[in-house]
């Protein structure tokens, strides 16, 4: 059975997200972390973590809303920490694909959602785009871990974050035909490693250019294994050992 770290199944992309659920428990599919990005997709996950016994969720606001946000947003996340199915804060981070123009403004508010993650011993879910080294520089002041969800760095990159506590966090891309990720994850441990679909985005082969589902997580299950050379049981059984290592909220069955 396997765990979908990072999806965002809000309404505003799926129609029936228990269908989604149901479809995914079909290819073995069977947690669900439901990553909220800004204040309205953080209730949104709060109201569908209560509604699924199997799914958790992290709540955070995404560097794409830094000029938006507003001070009780971070005071929803604060109060909503205690909430049992929360696992971590996130999707989180730097994104300065875009622009770099408003990165002091992002450094700010990621540091704001890493001070509450160290107050309340919480991991968090890190989005990294084209901002390696302030998003390094930024998490080694603060005791805490995570994952670097969706992964696309060196392998140097991976085993710094790796060393700091975190998990690499994989999804579709690697099934790209000219994805150098997979050059990176052959040679890092399986105890490093967790899956993810960020649907509806990143779908894998060969169902790109539709949109993304968690049931997906099989096919990339699938990629994973045969690229290390284990069988789908043997990597379910330490891809989830790593995530209930790594986060003590999230239910062992």
């Amino acid at each position: 059975m396997f765990t979908d770290s990072h999806c965002h199944l809000y309404s505003e992309y799926y129609d029936d997200i228990a269908k989604v659920i149901n479809e995914a428990s079909l290819n073995k599919v069977t947690r669900f972390i439901n990553n909220g990005c800004d204040a309205k997709s953080n209730i949104e996950v709060i109201n569908l973590i209560d509604k699924y016994p199997n799914m958790y969720g992290a709540i955070g606001i995404h560097s794409e809303s830094v000029d938006t946000y507003q001070d009780e947003d971070i005071k929803y996340i604060e109060d909503n920490i205690s909430n049992k199915k929360i696992i971590a804060i996130g999707e989180i981070g730097l994104d300065y694909y875009y622009t770099k123009e408003n990165k002091e403004k992002q450094i700010k508010l990621l540091e704001i959602q890493l001070k509450l993650a160290e107050k309340y011993n919480m991991p968090v879910i890190i989005h990294s785009r084209d901002a390696t080294l302030d998003t390094l520089t930024t998490l080694k002041k603060y005791h805490i871990k995570g994952i670097i969800h969706s992964f696309s760095g060196s392998l140097e990159t991976a085993r710094e974050y790796i060393k700091m506590g975190y998990l690499i966090g994989i999804n579709g891309v690697i099934t790209f035909k000219n994805a150098n990720i997979k050059d990176v994850i052959k040679e890092l441990p399986l105890s490093s490693l967790v899956l993810e679909t960020d649907s509806p985005y990143l779908t894998p082969e060969p169902y790109r250019g539709k949109q993304n589902s968690p049931a997906h997580i099989l096919d990339i299950a699938k990629f994973v294994a045969d690229l290390k050379n284990i069988s789908l049981e043997d990597l379910a059984k330490i891809i989830n050992q790593n995530l209930d290592n790594m986060f003590n909220r999230i239910s062992k069955n």
